[in-house]
């Protein structure tokens, strides 16, 4: 068995994009052989050892861009329209003979006077009651059952209610002739959000000398740019970096749970401009789900980490198609366990049934998934760079992983934006940017120094990049987090 892939010393694996004087970086064109007696065969393509380097390009695929002139953004969210209520019962505690009492641990719930709930005890079983009574201030309600003379009957045949936690829901009431109809009504809930832009900013420099100086390596960027002036590479590698920083931001950013702003003044400093914006991955942490099954080399234990998924999904009312975005391991243990399905292994004994692939072994083989279908829910499988990528999250451990893959729905959500004062369709996910009719702060980039147009005494060229923008993440009660 492998041990692992094993580099090698002198592996070029370390990003050094600062100005660094050092001898590993020094091309000493005399002693390197430009004097020698056969001048030198000078490769003058540069090597791309790493191939694409920039990991953005998820936000692209999954959300979308609008402008903002506020400092946040502030969203609503729709409550459920029928709303369970947990709570603890005292079985015999109700005023009403045989009633049981429920001291709800939500006082918000939904459940009022004529009300037919169906109580829940885990480990006993339902009842279907009658509400008789409800507290003032919502912390209690009395229900008596309807199928026997009390809670805690303990008759033949019944069930006998214990002490306990419950969950219950109201699922429709029960009046007599002529009577009064509800003496109160249920307030649709929503819950507002709010999330604030960062202002990120990169910098690159070359002085005049060097700016007006032609290379001797022909380069090319990670967007297709090429040539022969190095400085270029350098500005092209910059903008590159830059975009990846604006995408990574809106993935791992962080709320400061203490703003600078409202520090002391000696902490102020200390704490410089940290405030901190909601990423992705903090804000499915907070309000959304997650899962660690999917980084099980079992093929049974995926296919009942994904059961659970969509048992969860159908608690929170998820759309139907997903998109996974995955490591490789992740990615690879998806592919064993639909492979597996098919009636295959990947080693040791064990046959594979083609007839899935119209009998055809070549297509058979191609075990790559890219989509599925459990239950009612489509799944599509692609990688996701910024989780491989040895400079970004794909250099960590697998122990020290944490994320090895999101879920992300497929479509819109409608919510309201107290900005505008409408209801909106968004993609689940989109970038907020500052802008006006006059200012666009969304990607901004300005020239200042002696290069080109001058704007200073400086006798460089400095490149400045600039961008402020949060990632808006509606409904993430939809969205899956895959832990390691």
């Amino acid at each position: 068995m492998s041990d692992g892939v094993v580099n090698g010393s002198g592996l070029n694996s370390v990003p050094a994009p600062g100005k660094q004087t050092v001898a590993s970086a020094f091309l000493d064109l005399r002693n390197d052989g430009w004097t020698a007696q056969y001048l030198p065969d000078l490769m003058e393509k540069e090597a791309e050892v790493f191939g694409n380097r920039t990991i953005s390009g998820f936000l692209a695929q999954v959300g979308a861009e609008e402008a903002m002139s506020a400092d946040q953004v502030i969203w609503s969210e729709q409550g459920r329209l029928h709303l369970s209520a947990a709570g603890v019962i005292n079985a015999d505690g109700g005023a009403a003979v045989g009633a049981g009492q429920v001291t709800t641990t939500d006082t918000t719930h939904a459940v009022r006077v004529g009300d037919n709930v169906l109580l829940n005890r885990t480990g006993v079983g339902t009842l279907r009651c009658y509400v008789t009574a409800v507290a003032a201030d919502g912390s209690t309600y009395d229900c008596v059952p309807y199928t026997q003379t009390k809670m805690d009957s303990s008759e033949t045949g019944d069930i006998t209610f214990t002490d306990g936690a419950v969950l219950g829901f109201v699922f429709g009431s029960e009046y007599k002739k002529g009577q009064e109809g509800r003496g109160d009504s249920i307030q649709p809930e929503f819950k507002s959000f709010t999330n604030k832009p960062v202002i990120l900013k990169d910098l690159y420099e070359v002085s005049g000398s060097d700016a007006s100086q032609i290379g001797w390596v022909e380069v090319s960027g990670e967007d297709g740019q090429n040539g022969y002036l190095w400085y270029l590479k350098a500005a092209g590698d910059t903008v590159s970096r830059f975009t990846d920083y604006c995408e990574m931001m809106c993935i791992e950013g962080e709320l400061s749970t203490d703003d600078a702003a409202d520090a002391a003044p000696a902490t102020e400093a200390l704490l410089g401009a940290r405030s901190g914006t909601q990423g992705l991955f903090s804000a499915v942490k907070e309000r959304g789900n997650s899962i660690d099954g999917l980084s099980s080399d079992s093929a049974t234990d995926t296919l009942a980490a994904f059961d659970l998924i969509l048992a969860e999904f159908d608690r929170q009312g998820s759309i139907e198609e997903n998109m996974m975005f995955l490591n490789r391991a992740c990615a690879l243990n998806v592919d064993d366990m639909l492979a597996d399905q098919n009636g295959g292994t990947w080693s040791g004994g064990g046959s594979t049934s083609w007839g899935v692939f119209d009998n055809d072994e070549d297509m058979a083989l191609n075990l790559g998934f890219s989509g599925f279908r459990r239950g009612s829910y489509d799944f599509y499988k692609t990688d996701w760079k910024y989780l491989n990528d040895a400079s970004t999250r794909g250099g960590f451990a697998e122990a020290d992983a944490e994320y090895v893959g999101i879920m992300v729905p497929a479509g819109v959500s409608s919510v309201y934006d107290q900005n505008l004062g409408k209801n909106l369709k968004r993609p689940f996910l989109h970038v907020r940017y500052r802008a006006s009719q006059t200012e666009s702060r969304k990607m901004k980039t300005w020239v200042t120094g002696s290069v080109g147009a001058t704007t200073s005494s400086l006798d460089a060229m400095e490149v400045h990049h600039l961008s402020e923008r949060c990632l808006v993440t509606q409904g993430a009660n939809n969205f899956m987090l895959l832990t390691y």
